[in-house]
């Protein structure tokens, strides 16, 4: 075969591959449960926008004083939540760390509240969140740790708050991030390095509405977060 005829073969074929790659990347995209996938409903750009994106479904977890919460507990009050597990070495000290920063920073705006969910609660039990809390000088009020059934609350993050979560330990996983999700705002570590979840910030306003996302490792973000819930603290 003369060389020129060779080049156009293997450029088809490229060609060919490459369509193939295509299709095969846009229909994992169309399976993936996080919304950092989904357009045009969550585009990235708009995420730390305040807008609408749905209401916190109702839910019953236990706090680390023992008591019941619910979400009834926390209507009428401007919240942020976010996801992490006390072994985790990764990006869960560095969410900890902001949060204590923006609860002091908003020490003196009381409807403010901040609620940090396990995604390993076999091993986080109240007794063991409540020693987390302290290494942060957690607010007992103010400043929430939450644990319950795995079911439960990876329910919560994937259907409620439309976070990524999965433990691949776990027989038959299922809600794998897909590799489209942005890598920022996922935390994969802990656990033998099995549990992958959502770092982001979401906030919450008084009728328990998702008002937006924020990276946690952001600057940026975290400065439209802290704009944005002054912006709540005005909404009647």
């Amino acid at each position: 075969m003369r060389r020129p005829a060779r080049i156009a073969l293997a450029g088809t074929a490229l060609a060919l591959a490459a369509s193939v790659a295509a299709i095969a990347w846009n229909s994992l995209g169309s399976r993936a449960p996080t919304f950092e996938s989904r357009p045009p409903t969550f585009e990235r750009s708009s995420l730390e926008g305040l807008s609408d994106y749905g209401p916190v479904p109702d839910f019953g977890l236990v706090e680390r004083s023992g008591r019941r919460v619910t979400l009834a507990d926390l209507r009428g009050w401007i919240w942020l939540a976010n996801f992490i597990y006390t072994e985790c070495t990764d990006t869960c000290p560095l969410q900890s760390l902001q949060v204590q920063s923006l609860a002091a920073e908003f020490a003196a705006s009381p409807d403010v509240r901040f609620v940090s969910i396990t995604v390993d609660p076999d091993h986080d039990t109240p007794a063991v969140l409540a020693a987390y809390a302290r290494r942060y000088q957690a607010d007992r009020e103010r400043w929430l740790f939450l644990t319950g059934s795995k079911q439960a609350i990876y329910a919560l993050a994937k259907d409620g708050f439309k976070l990524g979560v999965t433990d691949a330990g776990d027989a038959g996983a299922s809600g794998v991030l897909a590799p489209v999700s942005p890598s920022p705002a996922l935390a994969s570590h802990g656990s033998k390095g099995l549990v992958m979840h959502s770092s982001r910030f979401v906030l919450i306003d008084r009728k328990a509405e998702i008002r937006a996302y924020h990276r946690s490792d952001d600057p940026d973000s975290l400065a439209r977060l802290r704009e944005n819930i002054r912006a709540l603290l005005t909404e009647r």
